[in-house]
């Protein structure tokens, strides 16, 4: 019997990012026939087909669980066939807080939605080097602060790692949620690695280079290709 090879799909999630950047407004408008998910395909010997598996970057710590997952963009596809950009990606931080030896309440996991700009001030920062992120899905309107959430990176003391820490602040709710995951070097040096590789794919750059797979969509009359399920969205809660 034939094994069938799994390989990752997502698709992207809405956020808004302040301090490090400040994603631009889109710059088309264009008529489109057709969208397309970037989220690779699973493979075998009969062709491509759309399916799912998940892959993450997953670090247990006593508190809290940091998770770190790539979602790609999705292209729209104009009338004279070429591709543009119609939601960015992103890699996306979960943090999940712990309620027992080896036991997390999943159910409790906040997003946190790294922008490429984002990605990038990660994946400069030296040993001695902090950053802090700011989201909120209502900035630049009337409800702006509102909900909130703040993450920092901080290097420990003796260098010997970070601390990446969340908190979630929805002031209508009047909740305060909070999470911090020390990581060691080693942890931290993976990390900036897979942002790495995972970079010029949220940016959409390596459909310059790499033809869109067979069956991914096409044709004309307004049909749009089926929808690939969201895995990650950054304000569930």
């Amino acid at each position: 019997m034939l094994k069938v090879l799994r390989v990752l799909s997502s698709s992207t999630t809405k956020f808004r990012s302040h301090f490090c950047t400040r994603d631009a407004s889109s710059m088309y408008a264009y008529t489109h026939i057709t969208r397309f998910s970037t989220a690779t395909q699973k493979f075998s010997v009969k062709g491509p087909s759309s399916h799912q598996v998940y892959a993450s970057f997953d670090i247990f710590k006593g508190k809290a669980a940091l998770s770190l997952t790539p979602v790609l963009p999705t292209f729209t596809k104009l009338e004279s066939g070429s591709l543009v950009v119609d939601r960015r990606g992103s890699v996306m931080l979960k943090f999940t807080p712990a309620i027992g030896e080896r036991k997390y309440d999943w159910e409790k996991r906040q997003m946190f939605a790294l922008s490429a700009t984002e990605v990038g001030a990660l994946i400069s920062l030296g040993s001695n080097d902090s950053c802090e992120l700011f989201h909120d899905p209502s900035m630049k309107s009337s409800n702006a602060g509102q909900v909130r959430k703040s993450l920092s990176i901080k290097p420990h003391a003796d260098g010997s790692g970070y601390f990446v820490s969340l908190t979630v602040v929805n002031n209508l709710l009047k909740t305060r949620e909070s999470f911090s995951v020390p990581v060691t070097t080693a942890e931290f040096a993976v990390m900036k690695t897979a942002c790495s590789f995972a970079l010029p794919h949220i940016m959409g750059w390596d459909r310059l280079t790499n033809k869109m797979p067979a069956g991914g969509g096409g044709g004309g009359g307004g049909q749009e290709s089926k929808a690939v399920p969201q895995l990650l969205e950054e304000w569930d809660r």
